[in-house]
């Protein structure tokens, strides 16, 4: 990694240069090497490719803090913090307003952020065949713990399975992204969505670790953690409902929660608490993101629906008690 070698069974830090800043201090892409004592697969976990994502990088820490390098089998590479730049001023792009997850595979001496791209795929993605991207909400939305995949590739899909998010999302490839440039260099992809941005949302953090441990334990790289109680509800299409007008907006829907067409999920009020408008289902689904921004202009997305789907049997619609407990099936977002 670099100009580091990491012998087997140990785990070691390398910091790769990405940039100095006007100091004079330079600026690494922190990455951390789990190289177990028996031979396996090479996977890579990273997170805040945006810079306000913070349940990812909790993620990787809890998820380094249970590995032991003497009894993994394979090589675990862990970066928790990508976007390095974005992260210390908790801003989801980069300094030159550059989306990094829209700036893959890069180029050497491109911009900024094509250089970051550039030295994540030549330094970690090259190197591995299973990724796992970890990812929260933006702009005041949060999402309930998923996996998006390309569900119709076997491969990806019994992954996605293994990981046993309540829902998993088959999401087509977007230029740019780094699951699109990885799945060019033949990598299997796992974009895992849960929380809101720039929180620390315990519940999304906890599915996150406990899915990623099961994927390295399907992989035959750890021992197996328990299965999930419950298959992941499968979904192959999904939508927001968004405002019919301006006002403050009061949901009363849940992440979690099963709905039905025409169901009502809220509804906007002015400031003297006249109700404006209603908010409805526009579909069958289970609610898997919402905003939690109070005021909403017309258009605004509001409710995240994902349609579910029973291929054969084996994935089974998920009642609102199951996804969440208690504690977390109400307004969490603050």
């Amino acid at each position: 990694m670099g100009s580091v070698r990491v012998r087997p069974g140990r785990i070691q830090s390398v910091s790769l240069p990405i940039t100095r800043l006007v100091t004079g201090a330079d600026v690494d892409l922190p990455v951390r090497v789990v190289h177990g004592r028996e031979d396996g697969p090479t996977v890579w976990i990273d997170a805040a490719i945006h810079g306000d994502e913070a349940v990812g990088v909790e993620v990787v820490r809890q998820v380094l803090a249970g590995l032991d390098a003497k009894q993994l089998r394979g090589t675990l590479i862990a970066v928790p913090i990508v976007n390095v730049l974005g992260f210390m001023n908790g801003d989801r792009y980069l300094p030159d307003r550059r989306d990094l997850n829209r700036s893959f595979p890069g180029a050497a001496r491109g911009s900024l952020a094509s250089r970051i791209a550039h030295l994540f795929m030549n330094e970690v993605i090259a190197k591995c065949e299973v990724g796992i991207d970890l990812h929260t909400g933006s702009d005041r939305r949060t999402n309930l713990p998923q996996i998006r995949a390309d569900l119709d590739d076997p491969r990806t899909r019994d992954l996605a399975r293994a990981f046993g998010a309540p829902v998993m999302l088959h999401a087509k490839l977007r230029d740019g992204s780094l699951r699109y440039a990885a799945r060019e260099r033949g990598a299997t992809v796992l974009l895992y969505e849960a929380g809101e941005a720039w929180r620390m949302d315990d519940w999304a953090i906890d599915a996150g670790v406990a899915g990623v441990n099961r994927v390295l334990a399907r992989l035959g790289m750890v021992e197996g953690p328990d299965a999930p109680e419950e298959p992941s509800a499968v979904s192959y299409r999904s939508g927001w409902v968004r405002a019919r007008g301006t006002g403050m907006l009061h949901l009363e829907s849940k992440l979690g929660q099963r709905v039905v067409k025409g169901e009502r999920l809220g509804g906007l009020f002015d400031s003297f608490g006249k109700r404006v408008r209603l908010v409805h289902a526009d579909r069958d689904g289970i609610v898997i993101g919402r905003t939690e921004a109070p005021l909403v202009n017309s258009g605004d997305a509001v409710v995240h629906l994902a349609e579910i789907r029973d291929d054969d049997g084996a994935d089974r619609v998920v009642e609102p008690a199951e996804v969440l407990s208690p504690e977390l099936s109400g307004d969490h977002g603050g």
